[in-house]
C-alpha cells in the first residue's frame, strides 16, 4: 500500500511532460498543431479510433465482406501503436531537470522507470497495442479453427484489453492524484475518463468474443462488436480532446530559463 500512494503522488506526468504549460488564448489554433507531439498523438489515436469504430459497425449492420472489416481493424491498431510510441516516447524525455533541456537528452529512446506513474501507463498501453496488433493481424485468417482462434486472436484481445484498462486507470490516477476523483471541470479529467470508459469496453468486448468450443461462434458477437464500437468511439472523443489540450497549451519556455517541476500539496 505504501508502495502504490507512493507511485500516485508522483508529480503529475501531464505538467511535468508539457513543460508545465498553460493555456495560451487567441493567438494560435487548436486543431492544427502539427509542430507538438501532443498533436500527433491525438491524430494517431483518432484514426485508429475511427477505424475501430466503423469496423466494429460494418460487422455489426453492413454486408461489408470480413476481409475488408479485417483489414481495417488491423491498420487501426497500427495507429494505435505509432501514437503509444509517441506516448511512451514523450514520457522517456519528460522533464526532469536542466538535462532535460539538451536536444541529446530528447532524444532518449528507452528507459526503465516503472517507478513513475507516467512512464509505466504509457508503457503498459504501449504493450496493450502490440498485443492488439498481433490479435487483429490474425483475425484476417479465415483459416483458423477453434483452438487456433482462441489462442492467436482471443487471448492477445483479452491481454491487450487488461494492458488498456491498467493503463487507463494509470493515466486517471495521474491525473487525479488519487485512484478515483471527480474533476468533471477539467478537460484532463474528461479525457481520462472517457478514455476508461474505452478500456472498460474493449474489456467487455473481449470477454462476449471469447469462442465456445461446442458451436466454433463467440458467446455474443452482437455484445462483442457494439462494445468494440462504443470503446472506439470513446477513444475517438479522448483523442479530440487531446488535441483541444495540446493546441490550447502556451509554446514551449526558452531552453535558458529552467522552471523547476511542481510538487503537489
Amino acid at each position: 500500500m505504501a508502495h502504490m500512494r507512493a507511485l500516485i503522488e508522483l508529480p503529475a506526468g501531464r505538467r511535468r511532460r508539457r513543460g508545465h504549460r498553460t493555456a495560451h488564448p487567441g493567438r494560435e489554433g487548436v486543431w492544427w498543431r502539427p509542430d507538438r507531439i501532443g498533436w500527433w498523438m491525438g491524430v494517431l489515436f483518432a484514426i485508429g479510433s475511427t477505424c475501430f469504430g466503423v469496423a466494429a459497425m460494418a460487422s455489426q449492420w453492413s454486408s461489408v465482406t470480413r476481409p475488408g472489416i479485417g483489414i481495417t481493424f488491423f491498420v487501426g491498431s497500427i495507429f494505435f501503436t505509432t501514437a503509444a510510441f509517441l506516448q511512451l516516447h514523450e514520457a522517456i524525455n519528460a522533464q526532469r531537470g536542466p538535462e532535460h533541456l539538451t536536444r541529446a537528452a530528447f532524444r532518449r529512446w528507452w528507459s526503465w522507470e516503472p517507478g513513475r506513474i507516467d512512464w509505466l501507463a504509457a508503457a503498459v498501453q504501449f504493450v496493450g497495442t502490440l498485443f492488439f496488433n498481433v490479435n487483429t493481424f490474425a483475425a484476417m485468417n479465415d483459416a483458423l479453427d477453434t483452438k487456433q482462434e482462441l489462442l492467436r486472436v482471443w487471448t492477445p484481445d483479452v491481454i491487450g484489453s487488461i494492458c488498456f484498462l491498467v493503463a487507463s486507470e494509470l493515466a486517471y490516477a495521474e491525473v487525479c492524484n488519487a485512484w478515483l476523483c471527480f474533476r468533471n471541470r477539467t478537460l484532463s479529467w474528461w479525457i481520462v475518463a472517457v478514455n476508461m470508459l474505452g478500456s472498460i469496453a474493449f474489456g467487455v468486448s473481449a470477454l462476449a468474443s471469447v469462442i465456445e468450443p461446442s458451436t466454433g461462434e463467440p458467446v455474443s458477437a452482437a455484445i462483442a462488436n457494439s462494445t468494440t464500437a462504443l470503446g472506439g468511439w470513446c477513444f475517438l472523443a479522448g483523442a479530440l480532446m487531446l488535441i483541444v489540450e495540446t493546441g490550447r497549451e502556451a509554446p514551449e519556455p526558452s531552453p535558458a530559463i529552467h522552471q523547476p517541476t511542481e510538487v503537489p500539496a
